[in-house]
């Protein structure tokens, strides 16, 4: 069994291919705690799970009233998380092992993040996963970030793609909008299970309502064999 051709798949990164949200948060918490705001927790940084870490800020400006502008804000935060990133990031294996699998039939794959290009690249080359995505797609080099369908139409472009001919894997409620939105299937392994329910994973094509601790790479690769035909 195969995955019939003209499929193209596209991950997000942050919670979808690798458990980098405990990095996120922290860097996120010592950004703010260095603005005065030292209360900030999980709970808090949940909300902000599958948007970019551009649009994030614009809301703790809001929200928390930070004098910083955004452009400084932003550089802080991506270099607190950088550093943590380099340090360690862990790739979920069953992950790592849908993605080796794809690419053992020649499948066109791309990376489509609202985190910053540089820090995209960092977690593909640290963990190894650069071998096989090198198409990459960041919130910056686009217009609008998720739940907004740009990051997922940039990247189909750049695959030579057409996008109902897409498959999206994403974790969070934002990211099955944006995947919709650009008239592309979605596979939804969400990061907080808890938030399986939520309207926006309603038009999954498929839903892993257990999260990574349900998904299994040899379950979602025989899914899409049978499911996807040519067009």
């Amino acid at each position: 069994m195969s995955i019939p051709g003209g499929l193209s798949v596209i991950f997000d990164l942050d919670g979808t291919l690798v458990d980098s949200e405990p990095n996120y948060f922290e860097a996120g918490r010592q950004t703010l705690a260095e603005h005065g705001v030292t209360d900030f927790t999980w709970a808090d940084h949940e909300r902000y799970v599958g948007i970019s870490t551009r649009e994030t800020l614009v809301l703790w400006k809001e929200r928390y009233g930070l004098d910083a502008p955004l452009d400084v804000l932003l550089a802080d935060k991506n270099r607190r998380y950088l550093e943590l990133a380099r340090a360690s990031t862990r790739v979920y294996p069953q992950m790592r092992a849908f993605v080796e699998l794809l690419a053992a039939d020649g499948v066109p794959m791309a990376v489509a993040s609202g985190s910053s290009r540089e820090a995209v690249r960092a977690v593909l080359a640290g963990t190894g996963l650069d071998a096989y995505l090198r198409t990459v797609v960041s919130a910056e080099e686009v217009a609008h970030g998720k739940p907004a369908p740009d990051v997922f139409l940039e990247a189909a472009r750049r695959l030579g793609a057409v996008p109902a001919e897409c498959l999206v894997v994403e974790d969070a409620a934002p990211g099955a909008q944006a995947a919709h939105a650009a008239g592309m299937r979605c596979l939804a392994v969400p990061y907080l299970p808890s938030q399986a329910g939520d309207s926006a994973f309603a038009t999954a094509a498929l839903l892993v309502r257990g999260g990574q601790a349900e998904f299994s790479a040899r379950a979602a690769y025989d899914w899409l064999a049978g499911a996807v035909r040519p067009a």
